[in-house]
Formats: structure tokens, C-alpha cells, sequence
């Protein structure tokens, strides 16, 4: 049995409001075990006997056969997601700078991304693996910052998405638990 973590795009936000209870109860039903849902922002934990890309396809077809909306997930080993936050060379949050990493189940579209980012003046990232790209945004001013203004934009939205380092540690601990 694998252990895994995997960040939904895009609920709770925009209209697409999905209760963490009747998630956990589908993705159950669909026979993923030791489902835990993780804060109100799409984040799970789960055991299957299938491997990533299987857990990915099974995963967003439960979505948006329950929910109706066009679905798209980042999955990731227990023990990747471990490694990321290891790696991850930025502070959790201070007073001034908050930490995030953009995870990808696109590595084209990440290192697009990377490269966008880059070319901004004053953009802080480290990119962490083929999946997983760490910036810096600062206090008050992430949605404002440049770099998630470009990783905004619609053709990253089916492949990436964004967490708090902090939300990643607490992913990484409840996923150690499952495993």
C-alpha cells in the first residue's frame, strides 16, 4: 500500500465549493483508503495499492463525477512530499515574506513557469524538483506579487498548483501517519 498526498486546484474558491466530509465519503466509495482531508483548500491523504498516475486519473474522475466540475489534481508519494519540504531552502513565514511552492503533474509547464518567473526582476524561487518550484511572496501581497500574477494565467491551470509551506508540512506530517 502507497501513501500519498494529493493537492486539488481550484476548490473553495470561485464557486466550486466541495464539504471536506463528502469528499472523503467519494473518494472512499471509489476505493481509496485512509482518506483524510487536510484544511478546506483541496488537500488529501490517502493509501492505494495503485501507483501516481493511476491515483491521478481514478482521483479526478471521482471529482468530477460527484462534483461537476472539470478537475485537475497534483499527486505525490508521502515520502516525495517529505523530500520538497526538506529541500525547500526558504523559511516557513516570517514578519515580512511568506513561503510557497507551485507543485506540477506538468514538468514542461513548470519549467515554462520557472523560466516566466525568473525573467521577472526581484522574483525569489528555487526550483526543488522536476514538480515543485519554491518562491517567495510578500506579507499582505501574494496575490499582487508578480510571480503569481504569471502563474495565474490559464494554461497553468490544469497543471499546477499552489500551497503555503506551512500547508505542505502539515500535508507531509498527516501523509507520515497514513503511511
Amino acid at each position: 500500500m502507497n501513501s500519498y498526498a494529493v493537492f486539488l486546484r481550484g476548490i473553495n474558491v470561485g464557486g466550486i465549493n466541495i464539504k471536506m466530509a463528502e469528499l472523503k465519503a467519494a473518494l472512499a466509495a471509489a476505493g481509496f483508503e485512509d482518506v483524510r482531508t487536510l484544511l478546506a483548500s483541496g488537500n488529501v491523504v490517502l493509501t492505494s495499492d495503485d501507483g501516481p498516475a493511476a491515483v491521478k486519473q481514478k482521483f479526478e474522475k471521482c471529482l468530477r463525477d460527484t462534483f461537476g466540475y472539470d478537475a485537475w489534481v497534483v499527486v505525490l508519494t508521502a515520502q516525495r512530499v517529505a523530500e520538497l519540504v526538506e529541500a525547500c531552502p526558504y523559511p516557513e513565514d516570517d514578519k515580512t515574506t511568506h513561503t510557497y511552492i507551485t507543485l506540477a503533474s506538468d514538468t514542461a509547464r513548470l519549467d515554462e513557469l520557472d523560466a516566466a518567473g525568473a525573467a521577472l526582476d526581484g522574483t525569489d524561487q528555487t526550483r526543488l524538483g522536476p514538480e515543485a518550484l519554491a518562491w517567495l511572496a510578500p506579507v499582505g501581497g501574494t496575490l499582487d506579487s508578480p510571480f503569481s500574477k504569471v502563474s495565474a494565467k490559464p494554461k497553468f491551470k490544469a497543471s499546477t498548483t499552489t500551497r503555503n509551506l506551512r500547508t505542505l508540512i502539515k500535508v507531509r506530517d498527516a501523509a507520515a501517519a497514513v503511511a
